[in-house]
């Protein structure tokens, strides 16, 4: 398969990526910089894809450890390559498998912050992709949102919190999917395209075992007129400073 190596612009990152199949976007670097991650948190990353997630929260932040869980092992292999590409094989460690078997993985309850960019559509919904990488990144091919959210569940302290980032549209779905499994959202944040237009997206941070009570934060808007100009906030993300 043909790789391309993208220069992220934030802290140095680099990132190989397949030039015709599963290639990042916004969403997580709007992921990690709503993320609230203390200096010695443990770290896991459910679908990592090629590990930017990861990434970015070594380089945003001091964390010590972080793990990236991703099913596809062409996928895992790849996050593991970029991993040694940036010189961060000490702190970010790629595990090859199947969230839906989280027990078999990961010890519970030993994390700190759950973070996940999941797939946002339903089979049944929208034109899947031809090939088996951006089809698995977009769509729940294999583990819909309660197999992400039970995972967090199973492998958080109590008190640990869970980000993630996914569909407006389903935010309803979400936020009870998380009550059930006992993490109770505390912080919510909506993404809108430009100003005038409905969220498309949206932030969410929960907490397990936390008590309730919900902060709407305010929005963030991607693009600042009818073209593809990001706003002065999302161009802020890509000058964060390294650790």
């Amino acid at each position: 398969m043909i790789e391309t190596i993208d220069d992220l612009s934030i802290g140095g990152l680099k990132l190989l990526q397949a030039a015709k199949g599963y290639r990042f976007s916004l969403d997580p670097i709007l992921l990690a910089h709503f993320a609230d991650i203390c200096e010695h948190d443990s770290v896991v990353d459910l679908g990592s894809g090629s590990g930017i997630l990861p990434l970015l929260l070594a380089r945003l932040s001091a964390v010590p450890k972080l793990v990236g869980i991703e099913l596809q092992p062409q996928l895992a292999e790849r996050a593991e390559r970029n991993v040694a590409l940036n010189g961060l094989q000490e702190r970010v460690k790629i595990v090859q498998g199947d969230l839906r078997r989280i027990r078999q993985l990961l010890p519970p309850a030993q994390t700190d912050l759950v973070v996940t960019n999941p797939p946002y559509r339903k089979t049944e919904t929208g034109r899947i992709a031809p090939d088996n990488e951006r089809a698995a990144a977009r769509h729940e091919l294999a583990g819909g949102l309660d197999d992400f959210v039970a995972a967090a569940a199973w492998l958080l302290k109590n008190a640990g919190r869970f980000a993630i980032i996914f569909l407006a549209e389903r935010l309803p779905e979400l936020l009870s999917l998380m009550a059930t499994r006992g993490i109770e959202p505390k912080r919510l944040r909506m993404i809108h395209p430009r100003q005038q237009e409905a969220a498309k997206m949206v932030l969410v941070e929960g907490r397990k075992a936390g008590r309730p009570g919900l902060t709407v934060v305010p929005p963030l808007y991607v693009y600042r007129g009818p073209g593809r100009d990001y706003t002065a906030e999302v161009l802020s993300m890509y000058e964060s400073p390294i650790r």
